[in-house]
């Protein structure tokens, strides 16, 4: 027998237990919001902020009460924060929707013609800085009615960056694509409908994605002037003094946006990997 043999197994060392990023990052996450919280409702309670800042836990009660029964209607101005939530998203998606047929393909042809694109250029330019709020006045001017001003609103302002990306993407499609089109005999049309859209849809959704956002941003200042909605709400407990109220209604539209953005990120990295495909 072997000197091998006659010594005692090993037994496997155990790998210590350590902790991954996002593990890290959730707890990173959870310090910060407790130490956050902890600050918030010690500065209440030694009357360091103005008398009308709510203490960190009579704002965690008043979110409570709004999101454990969000559907209730009591009538015009008293309504669940859910109901008042489904009105805005109501509003932003007719409004993105708009907005997305106008840019969409008005950035195809943009992107397909360099004379078409340096004379809108600088049209582009003036109009896609301009604050949402400067659209106010002129929307009712034009619209005279605040639901179809609201909608003007968010149209016009999340046109411009789908308009820029899909521009971006239509007149950066890899010339050996065309060249390979134009071999094949494929008419201008089919080239658009198979080759030039395909390659550029990352670049829309990546538009549409941040139109999206925008959208979702604008509908508070839009709701100022219309009835019911989420901004709507923030204004009218305003009035009456409630900021607990209103950062719960923030809260929610950052929860909301939070999901949204998601939404196309996954829309968008489903259209990346088909690309790569």
């Amino acid at each position: 027998m072997t000197n091998d043999l006659l010594q005692p197994a090993i037994a496997p060392q155990a790998k210590p237990f350590r902790l991954n990023t996002s593990q890290k990052a959730l707890i990173l996450f959870f310090v910060i919001l407790a130490v956050f919280l902890a600050l918030w409702e010690l500065g209440a309670a030694l009357k360091i902020f103005l008398p009308i800042m709510p203490s960190a836990s009579q704002t965690l009660k008043d979110f409570w009460f709004w999101i454990s029964d969000p559907f209730f209607d009591y009538g015009p101005n008293d309504k669940g924060i859910g109901l008042l939530l489904l009105t805005s998203l109501r509003r932003v998606m007719i409004g993105f929707l708009i907005g997305s047929a106008i840019a969409v393909p008005l950035g195809i042809l943009i992107g397909l013609s360099p004379v078409v694109s340096q004379a809108v250029d600088p049209f582009i330019q003036i109009l896609r800085p301009v604050s949402p709020l400067a659209w106010l006045p002129l929307g009712l001017a034009l619209m005279r009615d605040s639901e179809k001003t609201a909608l003007f609103v968010i149209a016009i302002t999340s046109t411009w960056p789908t308009l820029m990306n899909t521009k971006f993407g239509v007149s950066n499609v890899d010339s050996s694509y065309l060249n390979v089109a134009k071999t094949l005999g494929a008419s201008r049309w089919r080239t658009i409908r198979k080759v030039i859209l395909p390659a550029a849809a990352p670049s829309i959704v990546a538009g549409l994605r941040i139109s999206m956002g925008i959208a979702w941003l604008v509908i508070v200042a839009a709701e100022i002037l219309l009835s019911g909605g989420i901004g709507y709400f923030i204004w009218n407990e305003w009035n009456n003094l409630k900021i607990t109220s209103i950062i719960t209604a923030i809260l929610i539209v950052g929860l909301v946006g939070v999901l949204l953005d998601r939404l196309f990120a996954l829309l968008q990295s489903w259209v990346s990997f088909g690309q790569r495909s």
